[in-house]
């Protein structure tokens, strides 16, 4: 059984404290309100991301009775982070010391874009990651079932598949569930048990039979609601991939130093580093056969995670160099990788433990210290330009700060909430809609606990809403337009479609005393004819 260390339960108390004080005051951006729509419409799948994104978003809400917040949507997040952070402290136990586990633990926990991105926001990442995590605790566990590092190759006892394998299929399915980057989890493990001659017998055990039939059953719903649907989810997410440019190179570099920034460079760098000179060891001369890749236990145990951060993190910043990516796409790469690093820089710290302190605690602080500014300068306009709690009266000017767009919902509830003719005109309404599908989910959430009204979206890019409702029952009914300023569009873009539009009210949001924001509030009479939808219920 691995021991748990003080600094382990340290750093998981004080990341849990950190992580639940930023989700209390950070407004929610345009994928958590989205995702907290789907809350609203439980099903087996949706049409952009698999379903445990919908449960883990929904959890603090249905924990404190229906309470709609930046918190509620997060609080299942910032708990299951704390589990994938055991987790990966279990890992890199099992696979080298609990000393090496608790600088990993470290490691993972101080990275910025781990903590907010995995560990803060409610994103399919969340439940990805923690199943992730779990699967990568399972294999260290099934490969590497005993403390076999102190043995020399010629003295390994052969392996033999166990039950473990099963289990291992089940959790890569519910990684799937989370975000479809679990396939290539199950890539980068079948990658493994091919290049490890040690590991190959897993194909012909009848355990990898049990291990292939829980995965589908645990993907079952996600094919179930793609067959119904033509296989819509697969065909949107494959498509994301296809170069839709020539490639660029000045695009991949942005990629890389973007992924390197989110990491923070003194673990970006390092990361990147650590991950290709350990790929160039196992496989330089003398090592990598064709047919036969000879190595010592521990350099087993690097393959294993060599085989599943690799493919992840370097498909995704290549393709930086034909296609925008999101930030969030190679980081499951990333995160499996600072195994690796962790174990290199326990050796460095074995050597030069002061150059070790002084790195990861002056990184610590610099991170600390840039996410307390921004997290005041989002919430209470700490830099922007004629603020009442700005510094030297600031230095942007909220109309060029696309920090405006994180909605204060609160705010947004009370500016609707204190209206008599808005909470008139919501009551008479059938439905509400937006221009836009996350606009559409910070007005469900402004409006969650004023009155519970179908919301939609009519535009071209429909996303979920395109499967959540019919729009034929709304025919002949009043709608409730609900824009914002910084992404409104001309009224013309609904001619034809209701019988009059009237506006009722601006609502501004404040920040620093100043209007960041402005959401505009229309009456639309009856509806006239539904508007088109280029795929989904029609």
């Amino acid at each position: 059984m691995v021991k748990i260390s003080k600094w382990a339960v340290a750093i998981l108390v004080w990341g849990f404290l950190f992580r639940l004080s930023i989700a209390t005051f950070l407004q929610p951006g345009y994928d958590e309100t989205y995702y907290y729509l789907y809350t609203l419409y439980p099903n087996w799948s949706y049409f952009d991301h698999p379903p445990l994104v919908s449960l883990v978003t929904g959890f603090g809400i249905w924990l404190t009775g229906g309470e709609v917040s930046q918190l509620t949507i997060r609080l299942g997040t910032v708990i299951l982070y704390t589990g994938t952070l055991f987790l990966f402290y279990l890992t890199s136990a099992r696979l080298f010391t609990t000393k090496v586990a608790t600088l990993s633990l470290a490691i993972v926990t101080t990275i910025p874009f781990f903590q907010i991105g995995f560990g803060i926001l409610t994103l399919p990442d969340s439940p990805l990651i923690f199943f992730w995590t779990a699967s990568l605790c399972v294999a260290a566990h099934e490969f590497f079932p005993s403390d076999r590092e102190q043995l020399s190759e010629n003295h390994q006892t052969p392996y033999k598949p166990t039950f473990r394998l099963a289990i291992l299929g089940l959790l890569v399915g519910l990684a799937c569930m989370g975000k479809y980057h679990g396939f290539l989890l199950g890539f980068g493990l079948i990658i493994f048990c091919t290049l490890s001659p040690r590991h190959r017998s897993v194909w012909r055990s009848n355990w990898t039979l049990g291990s292939i039939g829980l995965f589908l059953l645990a993907i079952s719903p996600l094919l179930i609601w793609n067959y119904q649907y033509d296989w819509v989810s697969f065909r949107f997410q494959s498509a994301r991939a296809i170069p839709n440019s020539g490639y660029r190179v000045g695009d991949l570099l942005v990629t890389f130093l973007v992924g390197v920034g989110y990491m923070f460079p003194t673990f970006g760098f390092p990361l990147w580093w650590v991950s290709l000179r350990t790929s160039f060891q196992l496989f330089q001369a003398g090592k990598f056969r064709i047919h036969q890749l000879e190595l010592e236990p521990i350099q087993q145990k690097q393959l294993l995670i060599l085989s599943i951060a690799v493919p992840v993190f370097l498909t995704f910043t290549l393709m930086g160099g034909y296609r925008q990516i999101l930030p969030s796409w190679h980081m499951p790469g990333f995160f499996t990788a600072t195994l690796l690093l962790g174990q290199q820089m326990s050796l460095v710290q074995a050597q030069h433990p002061i150059r070790i302190r002084n790195w990861l605690w002056g990184s610590g602080m610099a991170i600390f210290l840039i996410l307390t500014l921004a997290l005041l300068h989002v919430t209470d306009g700490l830099v922007q330009k004629g603020g009442d709690r700005s510094i030297l009266g600031g230095f942007w000017a909220a109309k060029d700060d696309p920090s405006t767009q994180l909605v204060d919902i609160q705010q947004l509830r009370r500016g609707v909430a204190s209206s008599d003719l808005l909470n008139t005109a919501i009551k008479q309404s059938s439905f509400i809609f937006s221009n836009n599908f996350f606009l559409a989910g910070q007005v469900a959430m402004a409006l969650a606990p004023l009155e519970h009204k179908p919301i939609t979206a009519f535009d071209r890019d429909l996303r979920g809403f395109a499967f959540w409702e019919s729009a034929i029952p709304w025919l002949g009914k009043d709608a409730l337009y609900v824009t914002s300023e910084q992404f409104q569009e001309p009224l013309s873009k609904y001619d034809g479609y209701f019988q009059s539009i009237t506006k009722l009210a601006d609502v501004p949001i404040m920040r620093g005393g100043e209007v960041v924001q402005i959401f505009q509030i229309y009456r639309c009479s009856n509806l006239l004819k539904t508007y088109p939808r280029p795929y989904g219920i029609s």
